[in-house]
């Protein structure tokens, strides 16, 4: 079984993948949390919290039913929009509760990624912070 989130390119340097998983259930709580709004608007505003450009939309409607069987979203249809009848979703009190939830995890897998990324620098050396793609090479040849 080979790592997914790594491989040797053909030149010889790495390509690393790093991603956080199952952000996408605090991602639509938090656009709630600023308004009320339909899956289409969420759809739109979604890529700019998720790392992933590429947003499922049948993952994200089946996400919002599964946070409003939660009590976490409340939806209704509106005919008020231009175009077709939309359902808007809104962020309940528990809603609330979960993002906040969500927001105390993140912080402590965030600042223990930086405390792995300081040690690992500080092991490293000087190059592993200087290091970006193209320089690897380069950094591989130094003594």
């Amino acid at each position: 079984m080979r790592p997914r989130g790594r491989r040797r390119l053909d030149d010889g340097t790495w390509e690393v993948r790093a991603r956080v998983e199952r952000l996408g259930e605090p991602a639509l709580l938090a656009l709630l949390a600023d308004r009320p709004t339909h899956g289409y608007e969420l759809l739109e505003r979604l890529p700019a919290l998720l790392v992933d450009e590429r947003v499922d939309v049948g993952n994200v409607y089946r996400s919002l039913r599964a946070l409003e069987e939660d009590g976490l979203v409340r939806s209704e249809w509106s005919a008020d929009l231009p175009g077709p009848a939309k359902r808007t979703y809104e962020l309940t009190s528990d809603g609330r509760a979960a993002l906040d939830t969500w927001l105390v995890s993140l912080e402590s897998l965030r600042d223990g990624i930086t405390l792995f990324l300081d040690r690992a620098r500080e092991k490293g050396g000087e190059h592993v912070r200087e290091t970006s793609k193209p320089d690897v090479e380069m950094a591989r040849s130094e003594p």
